[in-house]
Parts: structure tokens; C-alpha cells; sequence
């Protein structure tokens, strides 16, 4: 944690070449040239907490839908034939539209054909965890969000995620369930990204001695433009971004570094070389996305009640309306486009990287 300390400092941004080159060596050295794809799949935009920074909060009045299993086999059918194996599942927390039963249900269906599946969902018991992981789940993905308790109480004002603990010990209660893979993250643009940073830091170091069975992933997403008017707190630049992944990279060699589409194209590609060892392509952020499913279905969502969309109304927009995403993504390359561009930087597009075979 010293030695963390003193690569994210600000005299460390004196020395930013250095630290690129210093991450891209261990990283091939660890990995090797490789940056493995996955794309997210959202199943639901129902959400029964009020986060003040995401657009699925449950104030705002958005287009809602929770997908049908046929609607999700659908969708990671589209996402297949883009090259994926590796599916990541997301849904907001609303245990009346999205319960572990459901879960597992789009799991048993999902599994014939997707070799790699994660989920992002609301924080469970881990008898709840269980099932998911038979059912075929390998890998969890929880966002504290902010590691500072204050700010978390003040963008979170209602719903189960308030409770900064139990989210906190999440990733543990998904490992004892058997998951194989955690992933954590801040999200930053709510506090200071020094003390998120020192804090995500904290938190895999211990990760990695309680959970050492696990493989860890770490993201580090900034806040984009979403439904609501929230806007950052703070700010972390372009370069402070690259100090973090490189400080990461060269203080934890083996855990996988995670850049979504919320990053523009430019950027994504100056950091592939730098520590990412995975990268999501083609994504969106709204239930039924890549195929159109789920539009009849949709309405708006008030107390758990669910408020029918009038024909003609400005919502319906005669039949073409589609769910509220939960945030803009600012890379909208093509997931054939990604991959070029991997392979042009010198690196190889891993589809897939994991298959339950491999432990029969």
C-alpha cells in the first residue's frame, strides 16, 4: 500500500512514462498480448433505489421493461453472433421484477451456449448466490460506487443500497457461493479520486488474501451523461486515469483491468497497451438493445406499480420507443471494429478464454 501511495501522488506524475512502460511490461509479461472482449446484456431497468448519480434510479421517470427469457436467449443470441462467448448479465435491483428465481432461469437458459457468463445485479445472501453459480454463473460483479461513507449516504437516499457494509462485503459472500471470478470497481466523479483510489486498493488487497481462489477484476469507470441532471462531483482527468491503471498494473501484476465503452475510441486505444487485459465492445445499456426486444412491454414504474404507456402519448412515440439506457456510452465502434483495432495496436481479440469442460 506504500508503494501505491506513492504512485498515485501527485510528484508520481512527473514519472508517467516511466510508469506506462513499467505496466505494459508486466502486463505481457503476465498475459502475454491478449485483451479479452465481453459484452454486457441487460435484462432489466427497474431499480427500487434512488442513486443519484444512475439513470435507472427509481425517481426517474424513464421508459422501464424487464425482459422475457425467450427475449433474453434472443438478445444473447444477437450478441453470439457478434464473436462473444462471454456474456456479462445486468439488471437493476428490484427484487419484484428481478428475483434470484428469475436469474437463474435466464442462467439455465443462457448456459447451452455461452461458455462464459457473469452477472451485475443486486447484492444476495450467498444461499441466494448458489443456485446462480450451478445454474452456470462463474463470475459477480459489485461496484462500491464510492468508498467514502458520507458521500455514499448522500447519493444514496433510498432502497437496500444504502447500507454501505453489506455492499462492502458483497464480493466475499459471492465467493464463498463459489464464484470464480470478482469483480470490483469505484465509479468515479463522486469523491476524491485519490481516496477512491487508495481505498479500491485497499480493498483487493484483502481480496486477494481472502479470496485467493478467485481471479479479481478491477474497474474504473467515470460517470457519463445519463437520465436526471446529476453532474460529477469531482473529476478525474484523462491522464490521472492512465497514473491509476498503471499503479494498479504495477502494484497487483495478476488481477484483470477492466475498460468499458464508457471511455471514447481514442483513449481505448492509447490504453490497450498500458494494463487492460479486458475491453467490452458493441455494448448497450438498455434492456433490449442489440435485438428490439422487450418494446411492447414498455412503461413506467411508480412504488412497484406499473403505469401502462397510453397509444399516441409523447412516451409511446408511436411504437418506436425503446427502455431508458442506464448511461451514454461514448464508444460506439462495432464490436468487428474493436477488434481490428486490437489487432492493429499488436494485440489478439480473445472471444473466449473459459469453458466449464475444463473442469470435468
Amino acid at each position: 500500500m506504500q508503494r501505491f501511495m506513492a504512485l498515485v501522488s501527485p510528484e508520481a506524475e512527473k514519472h508517467l512514462e516511466q510508469l506506462c512502460h513499467a505496466s505494459k511490461t508486466i502486463t505481457q509479461r503476465r498475459f502475454g498480448k491478449v485483451i479479452r472482449l465481453f459484452a454486457p446484456l441487460y435484462l432489466s431497468n427497474e431499480c427500487i433505489n434512488n442513486c443519484a448519480y444512475c439513470g435507472f434510479s427509481r425517481d426517474n421517470p424513464i421508459l422501464r421493461v424487464t425482459l422475457e427469457v425467450d427475449e433474453v436467449v434472443r438478445e444473447a443470441r444477437e450478441i453470439g453472433s457478434q464473436g462473444f462467448r462471454n456474456i456479462l448479465l445486468v439488471a437493476g435491483e428490484h427484487p419484484k421484477f428481478v428475483s434470484s428465481g428469475y436469474m437463474e432461469t435466464c442462467l439455465k437458459a443462457l448456459k447451452p451456449t455461452v461458455p462464459g457468463l457473469s452477472l451485475e445485479v443486486g447484492p444476495m445472501e450467498t444461499d441466494e448466490y448458489r443456485p446462480m453459480v450451478q445454474a452456470g454463473a462463474e463470475g459477480l460483479i459489485v461496484y462500491q460506487e464510492t468508498y467514502d461513507p458520507d458521500i455514499y449516504q448522500q447519493m444514496h437516499t433510498a432502497g437496500p443500497k444504502k447500507d454501505f457494509d453489506w455492499r462492502l462485503v458483497t464480493p466475499e459472500r459471492a465467493y464463498e457461493a463459489g464464484f470464480r471470478r470478482l469483480g470490483i470497481g469505484a465509479l468515479f466523479g463522486l469523491a476524491d479520486w485519490r481516496h477512491e483510489a487508495l481505498a479500491l486498493a485497499a480493498h483487493t488487497d484483502y481480496l486477494l488474501k481472502t479470496c485467493w481462489k478467485a481471479q479479481i477484476t478491477l474497474s474504473f469507470p467515470r460517470l457519463r451523461p445519463c437520465a436526471g441532471s446529476f453532474q460529477p462531483l469531482t473529476h478525474l482527468s484523462d491522464m490521472h486515469l492512465v497514473q491509476l491503471i498503471t499503479a494498479f498494473r504495477i502494484c497487483f501484476p495478476d488481477v484483470g483491468l477492466v475498460l468499458s465503452t464508457r471511455e471514447p475510441s481514442s483513449l481505448r486505444n492509447g490504453l490497450i497497451p498500458l494494463g487492460i487485459t479486458l475491453m467490452s465492445a458493441g455494448s448497450h445499456t438498455e434492456p433490449g438493445g442489440y435485438t428490439g426486444a422487450g418494446k411492447e412491454n414498455l412503461h413506467q414504474t411508480t412504488k412497484g406499480r406499473i403505469i401502462p404507456l397510453e397509444e399516441g402519448s409523447s412516451e409511446w412515440d408511436n411504437g418506436s420507443a425503446q427502455a431508458t439506457g442506464q448511461f451514454d456510452i461514448a464508444d460506439e465502434r462495432t464490436p468487428t471494429e474493436m477488434a481490428e483495432q486490437i489487432r492493429s495496436s499488436g494485440y489478439e481479440p480473445v472471444w473466449k478464454d473459459w469453458d466449464a469442460a475444463i473442469l470435468s
